[in-house]
């Protein structure tokens, strides 16, 4: 049994702002059954700590950036798929108002690069002085919130012996900060180079778990061949291409048993879309009801869907849209809702009706600007509410696009598009439009979509080989030493 200790700044069901929650949370039961023992350490923001009441502390630090704090035990998950939790509690850096990274009003907090330096340092030190008299052979770092870890685990003598998967979830966040956070923070001021964490003369936590880190990984196999570009790499393109073949993409899955459907054909989502109608304000229409579940933001294509919205609505279509972010997307979607009947829109966000939306839509539009894997196509898969997607990242992997040989062969599950602009989104849409009116290519579809595997089995057994051979080739070199 390979014992590995995650390392995130959020995992569901305790809390959560993005897919990173998600993937967090479904690993250490996705990967039990392939030999690894998976423990998750996770900060003590207030919501976590009022839902594991009754954890113990099993590890304490007497000083974190400012203040005390302790480390308690708790469970993620229930039955034969729990594991446990470490809950790192720092009052002084977690326990206030507002989400994980931003204060009430909106803004970062101000002490951000201590609260997750101290969740890298806090980890560091279980993996090197054990805790329960359990010591990690290898820790999966997510994002740039877990990126200190590794130059810790060298200041403290224990790099050697346990390895470390940094997995970049999203290039675009980088954890980057003024230059006199490397002595705050207590790192080796040798390392603030160009060839360690300095970065345009900041440091960067991202760029530290990189060029650090035994491993590194992404969450598809295309957005990693992306990130090794300009246009997708962020700054971080020649960073990532140095680590050569260390660095990997395993695709993200969902769990199967949090998405299961209640019906199994076309035939059992007309149930759903006309409830989702009813509770949207939408009337009945011939064209297909398109669902949006995002953010609402440039990177995710949503001018682009603006401009595309009168091609829908010109072919019947209606959109019912779920989600928040940027001012005037919220603005102008809102606007569209008042002047179209077949435009619904919610801002904010709301876990029921996000799973009403994927089970009565016919299709779930995705038009990323780069999407690094993307769970939504997942979710719309597994429902048999075809994708739309832009041709980019996980959004590339997981969609076969209807392309007339693919609908020839039966295959097809969604569409793709691209380039990423608007006269290619409005083409996928008269396609999409076209093939809801021919009833049985679309009922093929829907099969095909909901018979893909989505599940995390393929990439659970991909991460255990990673870890595998990591610490195998470890534990050779210990071998070979003595």
């Amino acid at each position: 049994m390979i014992k590995v200790l995650s390392v995130t700044s959020e995992c569901v069901p305790l809390v959560k702002t993005g897919g990173l929650a998600d993937v967090a949370g479904a690993l250490p039961g996705a990967l039990a059954p392939h030999g690894v023992e998976m423990r998750t350490l996770l900060p003590g923001y207030r919501e976590v700590l009022s839902a594991q009441p009754d954890a113990e502390t099993v590890f304490e630090v007497w000083d974190l950036f400012g203040g005390p704090a302790r480390v308690r035990r708790g469970v993620l998950g229930s039955g034969s798929e729990a594991s446990v939790l470490y809950i790192l509690d720092a009052p002084h850096l977690y326990d206030r108002d507002g989400r994980p990274y931003t204060g009430p009003d909106g803004h970062d907090w101000g002490d951000n690069a201590q609260r997750f330096a101290a969740l890298s340092l806090a980890a560091a030190m279980i993996a090197t002085h054990g805790i329960e008299e359990w010591f990690p052979d290898a820790m999966h770092l997510h994002d740039w919130q877990a990126g200190l870890t590794p130059i810790y685990l060298r200041e403290l003598g224990a790099a050697e012996r346990v390895k470390t998967l940094m997995t970049i979830h999203n290039v675009a966040f980088q954890g980057c900060y003024g230059a006199d956070m490397v002595e705050t923070l207590g790192l080796p001021p040798q390392g603030f180079t160009s060839g360690g964490f300095e970065y345009w003369g900041q440091l960067s936590m991202l760029k530290a778990g990189i060029i650090a880190s035994s491993k590194v990984s992404t969450v598809s196999p295309t957005y990693a061949r992306e990130l090794m570009d300009g246009s997708f790499g962020m700054g971080m393109e020649g960073v990532l291409a140095a680590r050569g073949g260390d660095f990997t993409g395993i695709l993200n899955g969902i769990d199967l048993d949090v998405w299961s459907p209640s019906y199994k054909s076309a035939r059992g989502k007309a149930k759903h879309k006309a409830l989702l109608r009813e509770e949207m304000h939408l009337p009945e229409s011939d064209g297909p009801l398109c669902v949006v579940i995002s953010r609402l933001t440039g990177q995710k294509g949503f001018d682009l869907l603006l401009e595309s919205l009168p091609t829908l609505l010109k072919n019947g279509g209606q959109l019912a849209l779920l989600g928040s972010g940027e001012g005037y997307f919220e603005s102008a979607f809102r606007d569209a809702a008042l002047r179209h009947e077949n435009v619904s829109v919610r801002i904010g966000y709301d876990e029921g009706l996000a799973r009403r939306l994927i089970a009565g839509g016919d299709a779930i539009l995705v038009p990323s600007r780069f999407e690094p894997c993307g769970l939504t196509q997942l979710y719309g898969l597994r429902f048999g509410t075809l994708p739309l997607v832009s041709l980019t990242g996980g959004l590339a992997d997981t969609v076969i696009p209807a392309t007339p040989a693919s609908l020839s062969r039966g295959v097809a599950t969604g569409l793709q598009f691209y380039p990423t602009s608007v006269e290619a989104l409005k083409h996928s849409i008269n396609t999409l439009c076209d093939l809801y009116q021919k009833p049985k290519i679309w009922q093929q579809m829907i099969r095909n979509a909901m018979a893909q595997p989505v599940g995390w089995d393929t990439s659970a057994a991909q991460y255990a080989d990673l870890f595998t051979n990591m610490v195998g080739a470890s534990a050779a070199l210990e071998e070979a030493a003595e």
